[in-house]
């Protein structure tokens, strides 16, 4: 779908491109598809090959350049473990905008196994579980830590349809890229995170990309909780970029 371009070069139409996390499949971008859509923006989010015992970030990579195919005026949406991946499409592919969703930030030549540790997020996670009260070693339940924000509804479908198997390739491939791409990237984290803690991510991000990220409400997944507003929040980096 190409769209009309403004005066300023803004384009009213574009395609958004959904990288989804670790270990599920690309059905919980659904409630944020259908408000990009009614807008009359096109969809792009293709399933990656979680479940490809050969598949490193590479291949993530190759699987949503190849949904893109042809496709202009883009904005690439990479969400949780989709951090290490959104980069690389926007390396290839001439996008318009990049924005991390509560994402891993990758450094040149780090693989997604190391990035824990070296982000100090054992750490954090824990002084985040002790300040909401967590007694230590208990294991929390899924629903508790990624989805407590989300339609109860929507948080068992999900838990129950939509997880997959997650090979371990692509944990110990390097990030390719030298330096990060030459397109404008903005960061939205979810404050009510659990699993990726708000000062976590706020230390996380000034470090790795230099600024400061951009807060709404959620949990790890705002676009089932929060679809209306995230693509409020994605609108309005595409008409300020």
């Amino acid at each position: 779908m190409q769209g009309a371009v403004d005066g300023g070069g803004y384009c009213s139409v574009a395609t958004y491109v959904l990288i989804h996390a670790a270990a599920v499949d690309s059905w919980y971008w659904g409630p944020l598809a259908t408000e990009l859509r009614d807008r009359g923006h096109e969809v792009v989010a293709p399933d990656l090959p979680c479940d490809d015992e050969s598949a490193g970030l590479v291949e993530y990579a190759d699987t949503v350049v190849e949904a893109i195919g042809g496709r202009t005026d883009l904005v690439v949406v990479a969400h949780s473990f989709g951090g290490f991946t959104g980069p690389l499409v926007c390396d290839r592919v001439s996008a318009d905008l990049l924005v991390m969703l509560q994402a891993q930030v990758p450094t040149p030549g780090e693989s997604p196994g190391q990035w824990w540790g070296n982000t100090g997020y054992g750490p954090a996670r824990q002084e985040s579980d002790r300040h909401r009260g967590v007694p230590e070693g208990t294991e929390e339940d899924v629903l508790s830590l990624v989805l407590h924000d989300t339609p109860a509804a929507l948080a068992a479908e999900f838990m129950t349809e939509h997880q997959r198997n997650q090979a371990p390739a692509p944990f110990g491939d390097p990030w390719p890229l030298a330096a990060w791409p030459k397109v404008p990237t903005r960061f939205l984290m979810s404050s009510d995170d659990r699993f990726f803690p708000a000062e976590f991510m706020r230390r996380m991000v000034a470090e790795r990309l230099g600024f400061q990220p951009d807060e709404m409400p959620g949990d790890h997944c705002p676009m089932l909780g929060h679809p209306k507003e995230l693509a409020d929040r994605l609108e309005a980096y595409r008409a300020a970029r």
